[in-house]
């Protein structure tokens, strides 16, 4: 796991990260067009009403112990199964990774490594609150990861305006999200796509669940066919959006802006413009929570804020640092349900969904014209 920039290096990180803004509007006029938008991350357990009925006739030998079921999640890299392994009976997800044809013939082969490590590494935890991985393996050139099939829904449902979950239990997910996290960091691995997206929530019977780690890093380094790659911008730290080595205090910079949106409605930097999102993320200081909030506690305040600081340094060391500190708030301050948050009027949240962005160029859009227009948005998964 890498380690958080020196001292000594600080200002070279700024530089790379605030000329690759600058460099923007420069190098547009002469960028290709975005491809057509693929769908959305398909999550590892079920979210909607299975699809059509698609079964397996003669699965893959690697695939040869569980019997393809249901669609139940297609992503721009990966379909999902409900299936039945037939060795134990159990129902579990496939999530099957279309690699050959993302990925040019040069990397495929460093890519599968690489998506083998990360799933050998992810099958090794095990966590209350983490989905388990159960096998993983080769489909020819492609691959394929079983997890733990569960049931509930993915937290952005609570990210809308009118359907916020209880301040109290904001806090208490993200309690236990940051140990789910410091055990994984722990293990010397990072998530590095934390998002409401990624993590399910039953409420009936309190499970949680924060799937697909590793997937995010399958890709790392590597040039899809179309020279893509995916990323959640809004939900990424400064680090990451620069395209330095991460360790987990990226996850926990991600998981306060996870918290941020879950009890405001809003994200705590948005914008129309890529550039100028990678600008605000990269320079300026997140919103205090309650502006949008203003009923939320000074204490919850300050855990975000050391959460969503610049420097990695100046964050939390560890998840269990951020979860006893989240702990606190709620012996001392959350007594009581703060006042609802009132409906925000600001918009850009399009990159809080996950995007086909330029691979290490993330922010820098085509122009709309050869006037010289504003840059584009890259297309939204939808």
């Amino acid at each position: 796991m890498a380690q958080g920039e020196t001292p000594g290096k600080t200002s070279g990180f700024w530089q790379r990260l605030v000329g690759r803004i600058a460099r923007a509007d420069d190098s547009a006029e002469t960028s290709p067009p975005p491809p057509p938008a693929a769908p959305t991350d398909a999550s590892a357990a079920a979210r909607t009403a299975p699809r059509s009925r698609t079964r397996g006739t003669n699965p893959p030998p690697d695939l040869a112990d569980f019997e393809l079921g249901a669609e139940i999640g297609r992503g721009a890299m990966a379909i999902v199964y409900k299936a039945t392994q037939r060795s134990t009976g159990r129902q579990v997800a496939i999530k099957r990774l279309a690699l050959s044809r993302e990925f040019s013939a040069d990397d495929l082969a460093d890519v599968r490594d690489r998506f083998m490590r990360e799933a050998r590494a992810a099958r090794a935890m095990e966590h209350p609150d983490i989905l388990q991985v159960v096998d993983a393996g080769q489909d020819g050139n492609d691959a394929w990861i079983a997890l733990e099939y569960v049931l509930g829904r993915d937290l952005s449902l609570f990210t809308r305006p009118g359907q916020l979950l209880p301040v109290r239990e904001v806090v208490q997910l993200g309690a236990r999200l940051a140990r789910a996290l410091h055990y994984a960091h722990s293990q010397g691995v990072v998530h590095r796509d934390i998002k409401p997206a990624n993590v399910m929530l039953d409420r009936v019977n309190g499970s949680l669940k924060l799937m697909d780690f590793g997937i995010a890093r399958v890709g790392d380094g590597s040039r899809t066919r179309t020279g893509l790659v995916l990323g959640t911008p809004s939900f990424m730290s400064p680090e990451q959006l620069a395209g330095l080595a991460v360790d987990g205090r990226s996850d926990l910079y991600s998981l306060a802006v996870l918290l941020y949106q879950l009890l405001t409605g809003t994200l705590p930097h948005q914008s129309e413009s890529m550039a100028r999102l990678m600008q605000q993320i990269a320079t300026e200081p997140a919103p205090d929570v309650r502006t949008h909030r203003p009923s939320l506690p000074e204490s919850l305040a300050l855990v975000l804020a050391v959460a969503l600081e610049k420097r990695p340094e100046l964050r939390y060391a560890s998840g269990e640092q951020m979860a006893r500190d989240l702990d606190a708030v709620l012996v001392m301050d959350l007594q009581a349900e703060p006042t609802a948050p009132q409906a925000s009027s600001r918009t850009g949240g399009a990159f809080a969904q996950t995007l086909r962005l330029q691979a290490g160029e993330a922010g820098q859009n085509p122009r709309s014209s050869a006037t010289g227009g504003p840059p584009s948005d890259p297309p939204q998964v939808p």
